[in-house]
């Protein structure tokens, strides 16, 4: 899972690379020099509040360090959403699967955790990345032989316009508090007619809230002494009428939905075109995506 905040200043370096084109924002390659372990980079233009985005924390970290929680989402009212941490570093499950044999193309996991979903889209032959704004799910999602970028979703990705399929598994949904706005970046980055999996809350739900990261752990001296944990964020949790009621308003083709082991998915293809002009594509780019994929070789530039 990841937030709409930007990545950590510090990061690994990435993967893969991206292979040059003449659209404007296309990959461009270089030779891999770095490994998943070198040290911390810095890079430019990135304040104080970048650097402490709430999932790059201890709580987080830790929980997929360990491969188990608790962790939870904690509402401004005390209620509590525990996060299945033990499942997202476990290997892809039954209903994953449901989801993975039917993506198409090479495949973007938006917040990809721990990186159970793009270990296995590799396995199945697939040309997969995954983005998330925590070190430590992008270094365990590289250890596990999955691709992957410390990034933000809002933030530029490689193979904007390109990607056969985008994935929003594990509540990822919710990411950034306003479903409309991050079905609006899934069509900036999937080609004409590509393919969104979204895994849905399993009630009937439109709930947006302001959120903080809680592992239960924490001392009373820790808890008076607020952290960048402590920062709430906003997140959404909506079940699939909710979903497919923005998604109809954005221009989106509904695919298909399924429910496999009490988890409810639905697939949308991308508006043809674009609902609006948002003015980060030219012509000549859309060209380009219409006839090229996004390319995975040796290490994605940062």
């Amino acid at each position: 899972m990841s937030t709409t905040l930007p990545p950590s200043s510090s990061g690994t370096a990435t993967q893969e690379s991206r292979e040059a084109t003449d659209a404007p924002d296309a990959p461009t390659s270089r030779e891999t020099t770095d490994t998943p372990d070198a040290g911390p980079e810095t890079e430019p233009g990135l304040g104080a509040e970048a650097r402490t985005a709430p999932w790059g924390t201890d709580p987080y970290a830790n929980a997929l360090r360990n491969g188990h929680g608790p962790l939870f989402l904690r509402r401004s009212d005390g209620w509590l959403l525990p996060l299945e941490v033990e499942r997202w570093c476990s290997d892809a499950g039954s209903a994953d699967l449901s989801a993975l044999h039917r993506c198409e193309g090479p495949v973007l996991d938006i917040g990809c955790g721990p990186g159970r979903l793009v270990a296995e889209l590799s396995a199945l032959g697939h040309r997969a990345l995954g983005i998330d704004v925590s070190e430590a799910a992008v270094a365990r999602t590289r250890r596990i032989g999955g691709s992957a970028l410390l990034r933000s979703v809002f933030d530029p990705l490689p193979g904007e316009g390109r990607w056969g399929t985008v994935l929003l598994v594990d509540g990822n949904i919710g990411i950034g508090g306003d479903p409309a706005a991050l079905l609006d970046r899934a069509a900036d980055l999937l080609s004409t007619g590509g393919l969104l999996i979204a895994e849905t809350s399993p009630l009937d739900i439109d709930e947006r809230v302001q959120v903080r990261l809680d592992d239960g752990l924490r001392t009373p001296a820790e808890k008076a002494a607020p952290g960048p944990a402590d920062r709430p964020f906003p997140w959404a949790r909506i079940g699939t009428p909710a979903l497919l009621r923005y998604a109809d308003a954005c221009g989106w083709r509904p695919a298909d939905q399924w429910s496999v082991e009490g988890r409810a998915f639905v697939s949308l293809r991308r508006p043809r075109p674009p609902v609006r002009d948002r003015g980060a594509r030219t012509s000549s780019q859309s060209a380009e995506s219409a006839n090229s994929t996004p390319v995975i070789s040796s290490q994605w530039e940062r």
